[in-house]
């Protein structure tokens, strides 16, 4: 399987080649820079792995959640690449992508779910619940919510201690920048990565599993995952209004 995973969820930039299970990757952070950068990245990892596009079995990309600007960019990009190359796209929750880039980083973080976090702006956070011995694998639906509500929601579905109690070791690993808030310190953590990004190298490799499962949808079908739908409609508005 071949496949070109893209992603510009937030600052950073990556694109990745991915051959049987080999994985060549371009990252860099390039916050404004995006647009300018992806197609010499693509270049550069197709010629690092010796292939081309029209040899691609697909093409991978974050669908969200994320920057709204970036998740634009990464998807038209994907879509004005997959129509020419006539090729099917594999969508990956960016989310699900991070998890995964951490328990790769962090190959020690095997006996927890990680929770992963986005800095959502407005005082919320994009935020996941992810099985470790299953990378990719949702334990809780993406969500959009404010640090308390990630509290709640998750004493809600029984992965946390009821409230006042206390536990001799971390219940989660915990990834993203979205750990900033300080309302998530109420969560007991075993360890924090507050520095992970989301890689289009694990786009790619959760996206040859999708494929797989038959999870990958005609260039003209693919559509981005805001989760907050407000905020997608506000911009529309003002786009429309220019």
């Amino acid at each position: 399987m071949k496949f070109l995973a893209v992603d510009t969820t937030s600052g950073a930039c990556s694109v990745a080649f991915y051959s049987d299970g080999q994985v060549w990757e371009q990252f860099v952070k390039a916050e404004r820079d995006h647009t300018r950068r992806l197609l010499p990245m693509v270049e550069a990892v197709l010629a690092e792995g010796q292939s081309s596009l029209s040899q691609l079995d697909a093409f991978a990309v974050s669908r969200g959640p994320g920057s709204f600007t970036g998740l634009r960019i990464a998807i038209s990009c994907v879509q004005g690449l997959a129509f020419a190359a006539d090729k099917p796209v594999v969508p990956v929750s960016s989310l699900a992508a991070m998890a995964a880039g951490a328990v790769r980083v962090h190959p020690d973080w095997q006996d927890a779910p990680v929770l992963v976090a986005l800095d959502a702006r407005m005082q919320e956070v994009y935020w996941g619940l992810y099985d470790t011995g299953e990378p990719g694998s949702a334990l809780l639906e993406d969500a959009v919510s404010s640090p308390e509500q990630v509290v709640s929601a998750l004493r809600a579905a029984g992965y946390t201690l009821p409230a006042g109690a206390e536990a001799s070791e971390g219940q989660f690993y915990a990834a993203g920048p979205g750990w900033q808030y300080p309302q998530l310190a109420a969560l007991n953590v075993k360890a924090l990565a507050l520095d992970s990004d989301v890689h289009a190298q694990d786009i790619a490799v959760l996206a040859a599993d999708l494929w797989q499962r038959g999870e990958q949808v005609a260039a003209q079908d693919l559509e981005p995952a805001y989760l907050r739908n407000e905020v997608t409609w506000k911009k529309r508005e003002r786009i429309r209004q220019r």
